[in-house]
């Protein structure tokens, strides 16, 4: 290309062209690369070798919402089930900013450096609501153990139901104990009923509260002291030590109110510093102290067969659900339905009532 300054007008003053720029992208890099795609058995092998990439393909498959996908996922799952329930689950759960993802990475690398063995961590991050995105950023709080080579760390979207949510971090449970990892961390959002799918799929339900923070009893909340198998109060470290302890007292009272849990396990209430590792030991201890109580009760199996039986009704009401929402004369009703409720016109009941008999009908005509 002739530079203007090369015209007459401009004599003595010549520019050159200037040498070529090379461009950024990776010249031998193949264009339009696709990854190959595996067959599922493929998936199984890869998974039952420990294959991280492998399994980090097939959790994004059980999360996916494409119906090829999710047949690909319940394939996978079924020949990995005989290979999984050989671990060790732990929910951890507690409101936010108790300091959950610090002290998991405390826990992970305490429990792999003294007890061995592979560990995942399962953490559902809290998405926007109005843009149904997450920052995902459960790696960059747990620096030591996203860096260890036995730990796995999959932090995943809670948009969506959380029924939702919480089926596929049990099925990503499943895939993880057959690819070998006997210890399995499940992090809540720490709000709402997540604590109870959280409950609902571990085998220790831990919780970590905060002392210091104006009202100690605030947190204790029935529903889910009820289901703690232990208590634990974080940041017992420097001039908190006291009111930790005085925290730790009160919850033990609070505890004693309650009826004895199905286990027979009296829960525990410890405190710790997860930032100077302090007291962690001793949760090790009662985690393990905890899982020997109910295995030689029973209870262990008991609550393993009844968490089964729950997901089966859970799976049972989300596909109906699903069914009821992609029926496409449903779709059609809807809005109108809506319209007539918040105009008076209607009842939430009536019209509610209209649309499931309209649903039955279609399912006895055999249309869709």
């Amino acid at each position: 290309m002739d530079h203007p300054e090369n015209s007459e007008e401009y004599k003595g003053l010549q520019v050159n062209a200037g040498v070529e720029q090379m461009s950024i992208v990776n010249p031998y890099r193949k264009k339009n690369a696709k990854r190959r795609e595996l067959s599922v058995n493929d998936y199984v092998e890869g998974i039952l070798k420990g294959d991280v990439t492998i399994l980090s393909r097939a959790v994004t498959l059980v999360e996916s919402v494409l119906p090829e996908h999710q047949t690909v996922a319940q394939e996978v799952i079924e020949k990995c089930l005989p290979h999984a329930g050989n671990s060790i689950r732990v929910g951890i759960s507690g409101v936010p900013g108790a300091g959950k993802s610090t002290s998991i990475d405390v826990f992970g690398i305490h429990v792999l450096e003294k007890y061995g063995g592979k560990l995942a961590v399962l953490a559902i991050d809290p998405s926007s609501e109005r843009t149904k995105g997450s920052i995902l950023g459960d790696k960059t709080r747990m620096e030591k153990l996203s860096l260890h080579p036995k730990a796995f760390i999959r932090p995943s979207p809670s948009a969506g139901s959380l029924g939702g949510v919480a089926r596929k971090t049990r099925e990503t449970i499943i895939l993880c104990e057959a690819a070998g990892f006997d210890k399995i961390f499940v992090e809540t959002v720490g709000v709402g009923q997540s604590e109870t799918a959280c409950h609902s799929m571990v085998d220790f339900f831990l919780l970590i509260q905060l002392a210091g923070t104006g009202d100690e009893l605030q947190g204790i909340k029935r529903g889910i002291m009820e289901m703690a198998d232990g208590i634990v109060i974080n940041k017992a470290d420097g001039d908190n030590i006291e009111r930790a302890k005085l925290a730790a007292s009160q919850f033990k009272t609070a505890l004693h109110m309650f009826p004895e849990p199905e286990s027979h396990w009296t829960p525990q209430v410890l405190t710790y510093s997860g930032f100077f590792g302090l007291g962690i030991q001793e949760i090790w201890d009662m985690v393990y102290k905890y899982i020997d109580f109910v295995k030689l009760n029973g209870y262990f199996e008991y609550r393993r067969s009844e968490q089964s039986k729950y997901w089966m009704y859970e799976s049972i009401n989300e596909q109906l659900r699903n069914s009821f929402y992609n029926n496409a004369l449903i779709e059609q009703m809807l809005p109108g339905e809506e319209a007539k409720v918040l105009q008076g016109k209607e009842t939430s009941f009536v019209a509610a009532k209209h649309l499931l008999d309209t649903y039955y009908n279609t399912l006895l005509s055999g249309k869709k």
